[in-house]
């Protein structure tokens, strides 16, 4: 053998050498007898492309081009798991300083969530942001598309020896756009791929905008990419993504003989880049885009993302894939920069860190094995959380008071369920083998050996109060006892027992086994035990867990309740009502006030009306708009008739006579029409509306209700549909800064009252000029 012919060395291989001493995460490079080197990404349990992985690989992609006992290349990941992409983890490290990263890099772990039948796996991902990395390199290594075009595209894939991709578990963001540089793909059937970029406000960077579709075509790629949709190996195989289909056990040797026989001839050579035959005709292309841009104007139109990256595809077709490659470059430095990838990267960091309790998860609580709940009520809320528990292979029990009730309840689940299958979420193989984990009951006699019951009855203090008192008589001592209630004390609903330390809030959102977020409230007395409990079921039920203090509304719906109050106010003053909505919406709201009243219905809003009105002091405001309607019938979208009209279609057009009814409420209320008001532009109307629900956010931080202000954030998008590309709420407050907000605050509660008020919690912050709740930090470290 001959001895290795070595380069000299550049001064970015010294830096490279530093970092990876100091770090973990490699690649190793194996040389067999038969000519074919094996390079595996080995950072586990994701195999992610930290900076010390990534200079590693490049390092020994090098080594093996330069061998001549070396003829061909396979590409794989340790452990089963080719690579979830890349991993920032490292940046900001002390002693990290070698190498000047961009803080805004700080961009990892996608959220995603995978489809697989009646599944949703949970993954942790990690977007390739790599933003050309190492960007801020001294000498030529550090400049501009260094990594994407001079050596992914230069060197890997315009070798003289070919490169295999080895492709088993994950192959998310760059790691799929390093096999996609590869001459060929061998897959497992259930591996997962995907460039889910754009779900953080940026898009692929190794040039995975300009292979992909064209592997799997325009249209395809333009799917995969802008949904950031998930494909296993097998879809993959089909689509023309990968090249053969392999069992786990036979996937290297499979790769290794593919690799040998495209350097045989036996297979052809092909780089992706260069690929035609899968793309559309120029014109036909053209109309693809075209109609995608439509698409996301329409479902995002305050993102600018997706359609740099149509932009960058489109550069690819009419200019040629490599321009394009410098064109998607020079994109992703300025997305990496942009305020919707700084809030999207803050949101996850916030998500990821919901579960973890200081004073409960630290206390080393192993969580108690729960095999079957009860749901007591099987209202539209009660079948709901039934279906949500069955769907996460739990047994279950539903009771209700009688025979009728039990019936409708038991085909509110069997409805759920059925449109499940319907939508493509549950094999319809499966439905009738969950079936028999569900039975319902008239009698709390099979309630001696459940693990967990949950209370979902109507919003009645007395009522609850009842259930629980007959909880406690038949319930095993072990057995979790937990209330459905979206507003009530949970100190007034477990006052008749005994049992206050298992006694916990599992507040579920409409509709539950859809909603994402589980609200988990703990009373003074609530056991540890019970939380930690309580956070691996959610785990289980694929929720994300918001652990708040007992509180009337609790966080989410007293956080939001000003949100309607607001909206009303500003209705009585004059502000067209409609003009409220699409004022909100078009700042990207899930739905404006009125649609959320219509949604919920007026006798929820009533009830939080009751109930919050006994906290909120000079602060609350009693509008009359709710109850003249209610007068008329007219209470939200389940009689078809609100502020909104809705007909068996589900088209939904403004009602003709809401004027009429504003204008007794007004009556009522004494209150005048004002003319300023009435002018308003949208962004005023979005802060009146949105500023008060900030303050009452600050509330909740004065009062401790949450562990962190990140939690709010994680709640206000969640929970109610504020714009995730925003942050959050206190996220996007911080964006316009506490003085500005509660400047405008002070100066409407001296116009239009004490509702306006900001608490002492603003003020404060307010006159220091500091971030709510430290999230201003947090943001100038991304």
């Amino acid at each position: 053998m001959k001895p290795e012919t070595r380069k000299p060395a550049t001064e970015f291989d010294r830096i490279a050498g530093k970092v990876g001493r100091r770090m973990k995460g490699k690649s190793l490079l194996e040389v067999g007898a038969d000519g074919v080197a094996i390079i595996t990404i080995n950072n586990p349990p994701l195999n992610l492309l930290s900076a010390d992985v990534l200079l590693s690989f490049k390092e020994n992609v090098e080594q093996a081009l330069l061998r001549d006992d070396v003829k061909a290349i396979v590409i794989t990941g340790s452990k089963g798991k080719f690579s979830g992409g890349f991993d920032v983890t490292a940046f900001g490290k002390k002693g990290a300083s070698d190498i000047s990263y961009s803080s805004s890099l700080f961009v990892s772990h996608c959220l995603c969530m995978i489809e697989q039948g009646s599944a949703w796996t949970l993954i942790l991902s990690t977007n390739l942001i790599i933003l050309n990395l190492p960007l801020h390199i001294t000498g030529n290594h550090g400049k501009l598309g260094f990594w994407s075009i001079e050596f992914i595209t230069d060197i890997l894939e315009a070798a003289r020896k070919p490169f295999v991709a080895a492709i088993d578990g994950l192959a998310l963001g760059g790691g799929l756009e390093i096999a996609l540089a590869c001459h060929a793909r061998i897959s497992t059937s259930s591996a997962q791929l995907a460039l889910p970029e754009l779900r953080y406000g940026i898009l692929p960077g190794f040039g995975g905008t300009q292979r992909l579709p064209r592997l799997v075509g325009l249209h395809k790629a333009l799917e995969m990419i802008l949904m950031s949709k998930f494909v296993n190996g097998d879809t993959a195989k089909s689509l023309g993504l990968v090249d053969a289909i392999s069992s786990a056990d036979e996937l290297i040797t499979t790769a290794c003989h593919w690799a040998k026989d495209i350097l045989n001839y036996r297979r052809p050579w092909a780089a992706s880049l260069y690929k035609t035959d899968r793309l559309e005709p120029l014109a036909e292309a053209r109309m693809i885009l075209k109609h995608a841009r439509m698409e996301a104007k329409k479902q995002s139109p305050n993102l600018k993302h997706p359609l740099v990256c149509i932009d960058v595809i489109e550069e690819g077709l009419v200019h040629g894939p490599r321009a394009a490659l410098w064109k998607e470059s020079e994109a992703l430095a300025e997305l990496r920069q942009s305020d919707t990838c700084r809030s999207l990267v803050y949101f996850f960091f916030a998500q990821n860190r919901t579960s973890k309790i200081p004073g409960i998860t630290d206390l080393g609580l192993i969580p108690r094995k729960v095999k079957t709940v009860a749901v007591v009520g099987g209202g539209i809320m009660g079948s709901s959380i039934v279906t949500a528990f069955i769907l996460s292979n739990y047994s279950v029990i539903l009771k209700e008071v009688n025979e009728k009730a039990l019936l409708a309840g038991i085909e509110r689940v069997k409805v759920n369920l059925q449109d499940h299958v319907n939508k493509g979420k549950l094999a319809k193989a499966k439905l009738d083998k969950i079936l028999c984990l569900f039975k319902g009951v008239l009698h709390y006699e099979g309630f001696r050996e459940v693990d967990m019951v949950i209370e979902a009855v109507s919003e009645n203090t007395y009522l609850k109060q009842k259930i629980f008192a007959e909880l406690e008589r038949y319930c095993p001592p072990h057995c979790i006892l937990a209330s459905s209630s979206s507003m009530i004390n949970l100190n007034l609903i477990g006052e008749r027992t005994k049992s206050q330390n298992r006694i916990v809030g599992t507040h579920f959102f409409s509709q539950a086994h859809l909603m994402p977020l589980l609200e988990i409230v703990r009373t003074e007395k609530t056991s540890p035990q019970v939380i930690v409990d309580l956070l691996a079921i959610g785990k289980k039920m694929r929720k994300i867990p918001l652990v708040v203090r007992n509180y009337t509304g609790f966080a989410i719906n007293r956080m939001f309740f000003p949100y309607s109050q607001a909206a009303m106010r500003l209705v009585e003053h004059g502000v067209d009502l409609y003009q409220i909505d699409q004022a909100v919406t078009g700042f990207g709201m899930t739905m404006g006030p009125f649609r959320m009243i219509d949604f919920v219905g007026f006798g929820v809003v009533t009830a939080m009306k009751a109930q919050f009105s006994k906290n909120s002091g000079e602060t609350y405001y009693e509008s009359k708009l709710i109850s003249v309607m209610q007068e008329d019938n007219r209470t939200g979208g389940t009689t078809q008739k609100g502020f909104y009209m809705y007909d068996s279609e589900s088209k939904v057009t403004p009602n003709p006579d809401i004027k009429k009814y504003v204008n007794k409420a007004r009556s009522i209320s004494g209150i005048s029409v004002d003319y300023e008001l009435m002018k308003l532009s949208d962004e005023e109307i979005v802060e009146m509306i949105l500023f008060p629900v900030v303050n009452e956010a600050c509330c909740l931080l004065e009062d401790r209700i949450v562990v962190k202000a990140s939690d709010l954030d994680i709640a206000s998008v969640k929970g109610m549909g504020f714009p995730e590309y925003r942050g959050g709420i206190i996220f996007w407050a911080d964006t316009l800064g506490s003085t500005y907000i509660c400047s405008k605050l002070e100066k409407w509660s001296k116009t239009y009252g004490a509702f306006f008020n900001p608490c002492r919690y603003l003020v404060e912050r307010a006159s220091k000029r500091m971030s709510l709740g430290g999230v201003g930090q947090a943001r100038s470290q991304l």
